[in-house]
């Protein structure tokens, strides 16, 4: 007990030096962040990575600062990764590989890589991770949230960031990051998921030799995705794959709803004129729910509805304090009028989605943390594209993929019932209009001056109100009876007249008959009118 308290106050120490050698008691600048927590190392690494997630809540500078962090980290000694190889195994390694390199590929915050050759002769990549990096992590975030009470509120960060919700959404990230069986049960769904897709490949995964703390999986010796000048002297046409990866993670996010959320370069190979996604260790996962609404929401931009926008964003975030709809109504129709008028093609991806990032920021709104994710995910995916093809827009692939997936769901029977129902429900609510806008009128005038409206008619405007809104109603049974009749045409239902099923011929019948007896009554009034002028 007495070496771990004093291995804490060595490390408290350790922290308040940095802090103290970067001068935090005059404020936090973006890059100071950055170096900072470069300097307290990878528990903190880890933090400033999620952090920079958090365009929707953290300013844009930040941000931008900390996505630059350096996530490669010196590695541990390789008699470490024997001891942590032993008791995951509880034998020596020697019993299941024949050789693991010493020199790792790669060295991050929590675990590292190296290649190695299983017993049985098969190349494969173990990934390794750090000795007591739970407990190391666990401790840091100890002493982080104390840490936080001592930064002054002056501070620029403070007042816009919850430091305390990142901390927790932080240690959530790396927990799950910290059970490697976790990440292989994330590489056995995401392989279901594209099975049939003939260009994605994931590397085969040895789950017999993967615990908590070891995974082994298949050895890639492909390019990587930004290797411009390899793959072409390979053949390959980067128009071709940019346009294959794009739409791959496109599937991922509206189809599957479970995505890639760390697809940079180092993640993302080419090999036998295949996509190979790695490292599953940070997916992402967007439910049902969200993923309607965020349909609704980019529908809503295209049909330049600033209301379908507004409801879209109160639907999908969270709330750090009361939004103002007035000001959120306002900030989103001017979006839509700087971005609303121009082609898919010209739209900058980034900047739009940093635009709304700053509208959700004033109005207290925070994305899910899927959202986030997918964040992250858009962002490393033009880098990728910006090195190998350039010309591509993503927004202009999201589109056609929409309207693809709506044209192969698209079915008339149940298109018919709904539009059926939806008749239905508009006539009954149709009703209930007065009563709905003075609700609405209560609700936004609540504490403000009250407004009463008292309406006259004469005798002639009010019979012509009355004689449009029973024809309208007409009109549109009339249009129910064809729409029902044609969608019963359709089917095989006995007994038929003159080969149409006998309820659709009674609809078309009634519908007929409806429409002749108005356009008699139509045109009998106008010739009675006439004689009266006469």
């Amino acid at each position: 007990m007495m070496a771990e308290n004093k291995e804490k106050r060595s490390r408290f120490a350790e922290i308040s030096e940095v802090l103290k050698r970067n001068k935090i008691t005059r404020g936090i600048t973006p890059d100071k962040l950055r170096v900072i927590l470069e300097e307290l190392g990878p528990t903190y690494i880890k933090l400033g990575q999620i952090m920079s997630l958090h365009s929707d809540i953290l300013p844009e500078a930040y941000c931008k600062e900390l996505s630059n962090l350096n996530s490669n980290v010196p590695p541990m000694a390789f008699l470490d990764v024997c001891e942590v190889l032993a008791d995951a195994y509880g034998m020596d390694w020697r019993e299941n590989f024949k050789t693991i390199e010493e020199t790792p590929l790669g060295s991050a915050s929590i675990a590292q890589v190296h290649k190695a050759v299983l017993a049985d002769g098969n190349r494969v990549v173990i990934k390794v991770q750090r000795k007591g990096i739970k407990e190391i992590m666990s401790r840091d975030m100890i002493m982080l949230k104390k840490l936080i009470k001592l930064m002054p509120p002056v501070t620029p960060i403070n007042g816009i960031v919850d430091l305390g919700m990142v901390l927790d959404e932080m240690w959530s990230v790396a927990i799950e990051e910290m059970d490697f069986r976790q990440e292989a049960a994330n590489m056995e769904e995401f392989a279901r998921n594209n099975k049939d897709i003939k260009y994605v490949y994931v590397p085969e995964l040895y789950k017999e030799y993967t615990t908590d703390h070891v995974l082994v999986m298949e050895y890639i010796d492909g390019y990587s995705i930004e290797d411009k000048e390899t793959l072409l002297d390979n053949g390959y046409d980067l128009h071709e794959i940019g346009i294959k990866f794009v739409n791959n993670y496109l599937k991922q996010v509206i189809d599957d709803g479970f995505f890639h959320a760390d697809p940079h370069p180092g993640n993302v190979k080419i090999r036998d004129g295949k996509i190979v996604w790695m490292d599953m260790g940070m997916m992402g996962r967007i439910s049902d729910a969200d993923r309607k609404i965020l349909v609704r929401g980019v529908q809503g931009i295209a049909l330049h509805d600033t209301n379908m926008v507004v409801n879209a964003v109160l639907d999908l975030g969270d709330f750090t304090d009361k939004p103002d709809r007035g000001v959120l109504y306002r900030d989103i129709k001017e979006f839509l009028a700087q971005y609303g008028s121009l082609s898919m093609g010209s739209i900058d991806l980034a900047m739009a989605m940093q635009t709304l990032m700053d509208i959700m920021k004033t109005n207290h709104i925070k994305l899910p943390h899927g959202l986030t994710m997918l964040g992250r995910g858009f962002t490393h995916m033009q880098g990728d594209l910006s090195e190998i093809c350039p010309e591509i827009n993503v927004l202009d692939i999201a589109a056609t993929k929409v309207q693809e997936d709506m044209v192969k769901e698209f079915d008339l029977k149940k298109f018919g019932e709904n539009e059926a129902r939806l008749l239905y429900r508009n006539i009954r609510k149709g009703s209930e209009i007065p009563g709905l806008a003075a609700d609405i009128l209560r609700e936004y005038l609540d504490g403000q001056s009250r407004l009463n409206i008292t309406l006259y008619s004469s005798w002639g405007l009010a019979n012509m109100v009355k004689s449009a809104v029973r024809n309208l109603v007409i009109g549109l049974c009339i249009a129910a009876l064809l729409v029902s009749s044609a969608i019963i045409s359709t089917t095989n239902m006995e007994p038929k007249i003159m080969g149409v099923p006998f309820l659709a011929f009674i609809g078309y019948f009634f519908a007929l008959s409806t429409s002749i007896a108005l356009i008699i009554r139509y045109l009998w009034h106008k010739i009675k009118n006439r004689h009266k002028k006469d």
